[in-house]
């Protein structure tokens, strides 16, 4: 730079107003994702205009102090070339590396046989599509989320006479010597919720269709342990009665 400057100070103190406001600028007028090039040279261009602007409109004629920030300036400006280049041409810093995610995957029990009738009194059915599924993470096999029993549950009132209301439905889990496998703590206790009064009502030779979803027990998994699966079914039967009412009429006049 020619002489009429304050200083080395104040020349680079000019020079990052200038180049933070170019910088500023860029992103302004929609370069938000600039290369590196680009941002050095706004960043040069942006320094160098106070500069000059000051020695333009306010110089000063310090030139023993300018004789003596001269080396201070050639070293200063060597670094920040040094400095652009490498950030230019060096190598592109790689990316930190990160834990890869663990995989999670479902894994299926099969319920031999998968399919089963139902006979509770006037209510029959079946009860299909029984599998235990439990969600584990691949490798280390690690249960993430706990055995669950799905199932569809179809529900018939078989009475020629009767209606059926369906109240609730309990479902235990028996072993080899009779006994009921308790869940784990925290864990619901399976039942078999049906819908709100008016459409759990079943007419004669009427269906409705449940869905099953419920906690199964990680004890039930163990081999020779499960002996079956009891379905405990509540509801309330009444006389479905027809009548019949007589209409005297005469059509015309007649």
């Amino acid at each position: 730079m020619k002489r009429g400057g304050y200083g080395l100070k104040r020349d680079i103190t000019l020079g990052l107003v200038g180049s933070i406001g170019g910088s500023v600028l860029l992103r302004t007028v929609g370069f938000p994702g600039a290369g590196i090039v680009a941002v050095a040279v706004v960043a040069f261009i942006g320094a160098a205009i106070p500069i000059v602007a000051q020695r333009k409109i306010w110089p000063t004629e310090s030139a023993g102090e300018e004789k003596a920030d001269m080396w201070w300036r050639w070293g200063l400006g060597a670094a920040l070339v040094a400095v652009v280049a490498w950030m230019i041409l060096g190598p592109t810093p790689q990316p930190a590396a990160t834990a890869t995610a663990a995989v999670i995957e479902d894994k299926t029990y099969t319920v031999t046989p998968a399919a089963m009738k139902v006979k509770a009194g006037i209510v029959t059915g079946e009860v299909t599509e029984m599998k235990v599924t439990e969600r584990v993470e691949q490798g280390s096999g690690r249960v993430v989320s706990a055995a669950k029993l799905t199932a569809k549950v179809v529900l018939k009132n078989s009475s020629a006479n009767q209606t059926v209301r369906l109240v609730a439905g309990t479902i235990k889990y028996i072993d080899v010597q009779g006994q009921p496998i308790k869940l784990e703590e925290s864990r619901t206790e399976p039942t078999l919720k049906f819908a709100t009064y008016g459409s759990d009502r079943l007419d004669p030779g009427q269906e409705a269709t449940q869905s099953l979803d419920v906690d199964f027990p990680a004890e039930a998994l163990k081999a020779k342990k499960l002996k079956e699966i009891r379905l405990d079914l509540a509801y309330i039967p009444s006389p479905y009665l027809e009548e019949t009412v007589h209409f005297i009429v005469s059509v015309g006049g007649q």
